[in-house]
């Protein structure tokens, strides 16, 4: 098995070529475990993340030339990587939620120069998403009704950065009020630790997920 940037290619490529249209929510869930566990793979910076998301769509695309469906299927399964790709993303959002929030309750400004660039990465991974997908794939091929369908009701990733965005804020605004302040040296050690931090929080939520999921069985 070959992986590039975490990804098994072929895997998903066969996947794809060979699901039928009715397959969607087949296609969806291995995309979404295949671009998280990509992505716990590394730091989540957002370069390694556009690394993801492009293989991730090359993939795709890959396997959508080799399908026998008919375009508008074809279409309607890229839809459904999309959404596979946009939920992982949104997930490694709330890693970021979660890791900020817990520097935020243990006294630790936003205003760092490190927390100041996590929170603007926060605000770009819905931009990045699109970018990296427009970037991988051909605009007028199969995927351009999936840009304008997209585009025009956003995504889930641009949804959970801005509730997140928003709830950090706040929260930092309550712990100043709150007089909550850690000393320099403590801090930077726990800002020096934050890419290893959101990465231990998104392995951790994908492990309670799954105990969830068995549990349910």
């Amino acid at each position: 098995m070959i992986l590039k940037n975490g990804i098994d290619q072929a895997a998903l490529i066969k996947k794809f070529s060979e699901a039928s249209a009715k397959q969607g929510e087949t296609v969806r869930k291995a995309v979404h475990e295949a671009t998280l566990k990509a992505l716990q793979g590394r730091e989540l910076t957002l370069a390694n993340i556009r690394q993801v998301l492009d293989t991730v769509t090359k993939t795709a695309s890959a396997g959508a030339a080799g399908s026998k469906l008919p375009a508008p299927d074809v279409e309607g399964l890229l839809g459904k990587v999309f959404a596979g790709m946009d939920g992982a993303l949104e997930q490694a959002v709330l890693a970021n939620q979660r890791a900020l929030q817990q520097l935020v309750d243990q006294g630790v400004s936003l205003r760092e120069t490190q927390l100041k660039k996590a929170l603007a990465d926060i605000e770009k991974m819905e931009e990045t998403l699109f970018a990296s997908v427009r970037k991988a794939a051909p605009a007028d091929g199969p995927w351009s009704g999936v840009f304008q369908a997209m585009q025009g009701k956003g995504t889930g990733t641009g949804a959970r950065a801005t509730a997140a965005l928003d709830q950090l804020m706040e929260d930092a605004q309550k712990s100043l009020r709150d007089g909550r302040a850690m000393g320099l040296r403590a801090s930077q050690a726990l800002i020096d630790s934050y890419s290893t931090l959101v990465s231990g929080v998104l392995i951790g939520m994908s492990e309670a997920l799954k105990q969830g999921g068995a549990a349910k069985r």
